[in-house]
């Protein structure tokens, strides 16, 4: 029996290391019949698509390529309640992301489709991306690069008001411990720094050896440089604003890989126009793209990034392995490793 696959790729996770993935992941599979087709994503911001969240393409176009396709390996394709009704034969839906944002996850449910996921796919590029921050906004490297573009030799960076701080004996605080935070936490170690962690869904032997675990307050009260790998919740929407920026130290550092919705932008920019803070490096925002009038564009002493934290070419590959592994499992009839509903599986 003939399988259809769609391998709807993007300019990140080509169409065609989908397809060369999962070709590799089940090479005894029979009657892969596999199309492929590329979505915009990068050239084209992601968005809303009818009800879900950061897609790329459109419903007509999803429609037309699942027709009679039973597993679908995508990053960012959009499954909604429509696509899901017009696409009866669609079992199996893998995206290669952390999370499934981009897919409709109750109504997948209800019509019987298998959604996957990638998780840790971006974690050693995020977490090298974060490095590269803290260093950067540690030095004050993106002002005096930019200076130096502009032919200007700021020689007085050298006056000890406008040092930077050394990560070596430093008390850095992680907001998060997964994936990401905990490889930030080992390499920060490693350097000399004291590592404070806050997160309340992980155990103190998680950390033994390498961090300590303390309340939000206390790390805040005692880190130069905080950093953010905490997953956007109700709970943790907004968690550094402008009291806990306050209680950070004056001459502190704070950098956001993880998600814009994390952060009070506006009390950042007080802070760094007040000199409280003394800088901050950020790869996420509110709005993205970032609006052409934000504060965050003109204030002093940011270092910022296009949320490309995760963008290098070993997450396309890894991202496309992920989910092919998913796809060969599937076909084999084996449990699935990342699904989001496994509910369904019993069906």
């Amino acid at each position: 029996m003939t399988t259809t696959v769609l391998a709807a790729g993007d300019h990140f996770v080509l169409p065609r290391l989908l397809q060369e993935e999962l070709r590799a992941a089940a090479p005894s599979a029979a009657g892969l019949d596999v199309t492929e087709i590329q979505l915009p994503w990068p050239h084209t911001p992601f968005g809303k698509v009818a009800e879900v969240d950061e897609a790329s393409g459109t419903e007509d176009e999803l429609i037309d390529a699942l027709r009679g396709a039973r597993i679908c390996l995508t990053q960012l394709a959009p499954l909604t309640e429509r696509i899901l009704r017009a696409c009866p034969d669609l079992e199996l839906f893998c995206v290669s992301r952390g999370g499934p944002v981009n897919t409709n996850l109750e109504a997948a449910t209800r019509h019987g489709v298998a959604v996957c996921y990638a998780p840790g796919r971006n974690a050693v590029a995020t977490a090298e991306h974060t490095l590269a921050l803290i260093l950067a906004a540690a030095r004050g490297i993106g002002e005096v690069h930019t200076d130096l573009k502009h032919a200007t030799w700021r020689g007085d960076y050298y006056d000890y008001d406008n040092c930077g701080i050394e990560i070596d004996g430093s008390v850095v605080g992680l907001v998060g411990y997964g994936a990401i935070g905990s490889r930030v936490a080992r390499v920060l170690s490693a350097m000399g720094a004291t590592v404070l962690v806050h997160d309340p869904y992980v155990a103190p032997e998680a950390v033994h050896g390498i961090a300590r675990l303390v309340p939000l307050d206390e790390l805040l009260g005692r880190s130069r440089i905080v950093s953010l790998h905490a997953r956007v919740t109700d709970e943790t929407t907004g968690v550094i604003g402008a009291p806990q920026i306050a209680a950070m130290p004056p001459g502190s550092v704070l950098v956001n890989c993880a998600r814009g919705a994390l952060v009070d932008y506006d009390a950042v920019c007080d802070a760094l126009d007040s000199g409280h803070l003394a800088g901050a490096g950020f790869d996420v925002f509110p709005a993205e793209p970032v609006p052409a009038g934000a504060r965050l564009l003109s204030t002093p002493g940011v270092v910022l990034t296009p949320h490309i934290a995760g963008a290098s070419r070993e997450v396309a590959h890894k991202a496309a392995r992920i989910v092919a592994a998913e796809a060969a499992r599937f076909l084999r009839g084996e449990p699935l490793a990342h699904c989001a509903n496994p509910e369904v599986l019993g069906r």
